[in-house]
């Protein structure tokens, strides 16, 4: 591969639980959750230019081009490290938008990544997340590419190691706005804080479910169907909703009842994400 061209994955991301604790000064809520990636995500394309362009070439429906978390990571990395040369960006987007999967987290980590490794910056994983983090509270997560236990708004990190299994996730067709959900009245803001690590188990919930099923029959009805067969979760704030399997045939037979009616994938449970798989193969 030439050293002005690179293409990466972007790998989803399934939040095991998530708990809110309260609501902060700034807005915010402090969240206790526990991420975990997949082995199933976008392709992203990078092409070296030296003019100091940065141009994403796909277009996203209803997202202006500079409003993009792509452009906006990039143009970031660009100012703050205060490079001279620009980038041709191409994606296959195959993640859902509103799905809490963390599609746009993802894309905009991969290409902090993914430039900092092309334009030859040398900057280190802290340094990245940090930058990150003003992108997105889910960014610094995939910049560091290891399943964990975040607290705080999600940025501060431990280092977690889950069981793989293999998942179905269900993609309901509706986009669900975090800000919405993290704003209804209803949502539960006062879920004591976990203290034992590893998290125990039957602290696995959700506490934007009820808030995001009232709301969203869609995600109910596929909570619901899951339901039949594993243990149905909500991801993030939604949409998706995802169980756990012993094996892929498994999960693809379960696939194979419910995707007639319902879109979804399945896909394996990664502890180091695929995007740093790839990124160490390059070293």
């Amino acid at each position: 591969m030439p050293a002005n061209r690179l293409t990466l994955p972007s790998p989803a991301k399934l939040n095991l639980m998530l708990h809110i604790l309260g609501r902060r000064e700034d807005g915010y809520h402090e969240l206790q959750t526990m991420f975990q990636f997949l082995d199933y995500g976008d392709e992203i394309t990078y092409a070296l230019r030296d003019d100091g362009v940065i141009q994403l070439h796909t277009e996203f429906a209803g997202v202006p081009h500079d409003s993009n978390l792509i452009v906006k990571a990039a143009k970031k990395l660009q100012e703050q490290s205060a490079c001279s040369l620009g980038v041709d960006i191409w994606i296959d987007k195959i993640l859902p938008m509103g799905g809490g999967i963390g599609g746009g987290s993802s894309n905009a980590a991969t290409t902090l990544l993914g430039l900092n490794h092309l334009w030859q910056l040398g900057w280190d994983e802290d340094r990245l997340a940090g930058l990150g983090l003003t992108l997105g509270a889910d960014v610094p997560v995939f910049v560091r590419g290891h399943a964990a236990f975040a607290e705080g708004v999600g940025e501060k990190l431990t280092p977690v190691d889950p069981e793989e299994p293999w998942y179905l996730v269900l993609v309901p067709q509706v986009s669900v706005s975090t800000a919405e959900i993290f704003s209804d009245p209803l949502l539960t803001r006062n879920t004591p804080p976990i203290k034992v690590r590893p998290v125990p188990k039957g602290n696995s919930r959700n506490d934007c479910l009820p808030v995001v099923t009232r709301r969203y029959p869609e995600v109910r009805n596929a909570l619901n169907l899951l339901g039949k067969f594993t243990e149905a979760k909500l991801t993030g704030t939604g949409s998706c909703v995802f169980g756990g399997f012993p094996s892929k045939a498994e999960a693809d037979k379960v696939s194979a009842l419910l995707t007639e009616t319902l879109t979804g994938f399945v896909a394996k449970g990664s502890n180091v994400s695929m995007l740093h798989r790839k990124l160490q193969s390059l070293l």
